[in-house]
């Protein structure tokens, strides 16, 4: 409150006519005051702000392989995330950071990429590492017991590989899903509905885990690598538990595939969703120039209704004086009698 009206306020709540309504005057006045300073807020919650970014598919140049499915193409508002690794590709080389970016499709897996999305802005992976390897097969990782305390131990922590969140998700086929080259699955037990946080990236096609080539109801997939290939490669490619020697020859008893140096999940971050026709820039554009507009006059009407409220209470104070009556002088009689 301004120092002018809390004088006009005080003069007021002091003259002697009002006195009695001083209190009333001055809370209302007061409250009128706050209000205009209260922020505008908009009801309902609000979206977080990588739904609102969109971004061109164009600018995405190291993909995998594609193959001719529903999956080589990228559509509207499907989400995208970003993996930030850092690797050591080989023996005496120098480690090597780089990002992985993937698309989401909620419209064939709803369930999947909603637990997806939900461990990623948990921070659930942010700090592991990719705990099982296999060249030209599947890189796998998603285990928040997979973390390096202090130094790395290839085999440490004993319980890595094994834990989750401790709430699964069921097993979610869709026709237009298959483990192309890049795309991300999830993996599970031995039951079919025992999926929680950990998840693999396809390494080349890897369609022997469908559910049409298997007896035990097969592996989900739910996205692809759009960007980053070449380091799910170079990652593929580490040495290994069980290639040590981290040559392009394929181990054909590598199960464990712990890498001999940290491949770590520095961070996953969401970072918008896919745009490729420019619609949602176009649309971003629109409503920032609407809301700008909207809240002009918002403010524009709260300054008018506080004006208004002032100017009534003003009004009132001076239509409720009470009157101020001159003294006169009122001649006595003479009541007395004289004898």
């Amino acid at each position: 409150m301004s120092n002018v009206l809390r004088q006009m306020i005080d003069e007021w709540a002091g003259h002697p006519s009002i006195m009695g309504k001083a209190a009333r005057y001055r809370t209302l006045l007061s409250c009128l005051l706050v209000f205009l300073l209260l922020p505008v807020t908009v009801t309902g919650e609000e979206e977080p702000a990588w739904k609102s970014n969109g971004i061109d598919p164009a600018t995405w140049t190291d993909g995998p392989v594609v193959e001719d499915t529903p999956m080589q193409y990228s559509y509207f508002g499907d989400p995208v995330f970003a993996i930030d690794v850092t690797y050591t590709p080989g023996h005496f080389q120098s480690e090597v950071s780089g990002t992985i970016v993937i698309e989401l499709f909620p419209q064939w897996a709803p369930i999947t990429v909603e637990n997806m999305i939900e461990h990623i802005e948990d921070g659930l992976y942010d700090g592991i590492f990719f705990h099982r390897v296999i060249n030209d097969f599947v890189t796998q990782s998603g285990d928040p017991e997979c973390k390096a305390n202090g130094v790395y131990v290839p085999g440490l922590p004993a319980q890595c590989g094994s834990g989750g969140t401790g709430e699964t998700i069921p097993l979610e086929h869709n026709e237009n899903l298959s483990h192309v080259d890049g795309a991300i699955g999830m993996a599970r037990g031995t039951e079919e509905d025992s999926a929680d946080s950990q998840w693999y990236i396809a390494e080349t096609e890897a369609h022997g885990l469908d559910p049409e080539n298997r007896d035990d109801g097969g592996y989900a997939t739910f996205g692809i690598v759009r960007d980053g290939m070449s380091h799910v490669r170079a990652i593929a490619e580490v040495p290994t538990s069980d290639d040590p020697t981290g040559t392009d020859l394929d181990n054909p008893f590598s199960t464990a595939g712990r890498p001999v140096y940290e491949t770590k999940i520095n961070s996953i971050t969401m970072i918008g969703v896919a745009d490729p026709d420019g619609e949602l820039s176009m649309q971003t554009s629109s409503e920032e120039t609407e809301s700008s507009v909207g809240t002009t006059v918002v403010f524009a009407g709260l300054f008018v209704f506080v004006a208004l409220g002032i100017g009534y209470v003003i009004i009132k104070n001076k239509s409720e004086e009470a009157p101020i009556y001159e003294a006169e002088l009122i001649e006595e009689k003479d009541t007395s009698k004289t004898t």
